[in-house]
């Protein structure tokens, strides 16, 4: 295992606090990532991104997506079965689940459809205006009467 030192990045700088966790959090993980319930994160244009997980066996009732301090959390949980049933082989693994996706700032969770086995989530990046880039416009000095204004 590797270990990084951030302290550099804690002395250099001022209000990345958050980012600076995020990094060590992921850095210092011991346990291996799960890889229980697979998914793909695709950026679909500029602003608009789409995380697909799969969650073949479960209904939507038992799907639970939330947001909560930049942070999106999906758990499911399988309702009780109340038949014994007597499986040969039993392949579609249905256990609970709870995935986390750090998101950031100013991403909003735009909608999520369930359908065909599949839980899609689409995020959109708003920026707020007062932070979006603007072009400041240069006006020449004039000449009032010999005097510069």
């Amino acid at each position: 295992m590797r270990n990084y030192d951030l302290s550099p990045l804690y002395r250099a700088t001022v209000g990345f606090d958050r980012v600076a966790d995020m990094m060590d959090r992921v850095l210092s993980a011991d346990s291996a990532q799960p890889s229980y319930p697979p998914y793909n994160i695709e950026k679909m244009d500029e602003n608009t991104y789409r995380i697909s997980i799969a969650v073949a066996g479960f209904a939507e009732d038992e799907l639970n997506v939330e947001l909560r301090e930049n942070a999106l959390i999906v758990s499911a949980k399988k309702a009780e079965e109340t038949e014994d049933k007597t499986y040969l082989h039993r392949g579609i693994a249905t256990r609970a689940f709870e995935r986390r996706f750090q998101l950031a700032d100013h991403m909003q969770v735009t909608g999520a459809t369930h359908a065909n086995g599949m839980l899609n989530i689409d995020l959109t990046r708003e920026v707020p205006e007062a932070l979006k880039p603007r072009r400041i416009e240069i006006s020449g000095t004039k000449v009032i009467e010999g005097k510069a204004k």
